[in-house]
């Protein structure tokens, strides 16, 4: 640890230029998976009809609750499915996951095919504690 140190105080120029680039390559890598709403950003660009909902949770969780209008993407089908969002090139495609964290991974994937990506922040579970309705 001691030796750390002392690399650390000796190098403290290489060190925060290495952290200044970790710190860019995540905020970077965060952008790419689309902007992140709120519950109300995601309501209003529903009720308007400027946005595409896709739930990329598997199809069990899908059924036992999802935002009315949603279709359901699974995660591991999207390559394969992405066809079926081609009507959505001209709106916003939001992705919704069960906690938030998953939707990155695919907004970076519809990025790459030309998407205008955006995610629910907090996923379904920010949905719920928000007591906003789903369907069955």
């Amino acid at each position: 640890m001691a030796d750390f140190l002392v690399f650390v105080s000796a190098q403290w120029l290489l060190v925060s230029l290495f952290l200044a680039l970790v710190y860019l390559f995540v905020v970077l890598e965060h952008f790419k998976a689309g902007k992140q709403l709120s519950v109300h950003d995601v309501t209003r660009l529903l009720n308007d009809g400027e946005a595409l909902l896709v739930d990329i949770r598997d199809a069990k969780e899908y059924q036992s609750g999802h935002i009315n209008q949603a279709i359901n993407i699974p995660l591991a089908q999207l390559d394969a499915r992405m066809a079926e969002l081609e009507s959505a090139r001209d709106r916003s495609v939001i992705l919704v996951d069960k906690l938030g964290q998953q939707a990155a991974g695919a907004g970076r994937t519809l990025r790459r095919a030309g998407f205008k990506v955006q995610r629910l922040r907090g996923g379904m579970a920010e949905w719920r504690g928000q007591s906003l309705p789903v369907v069955s």
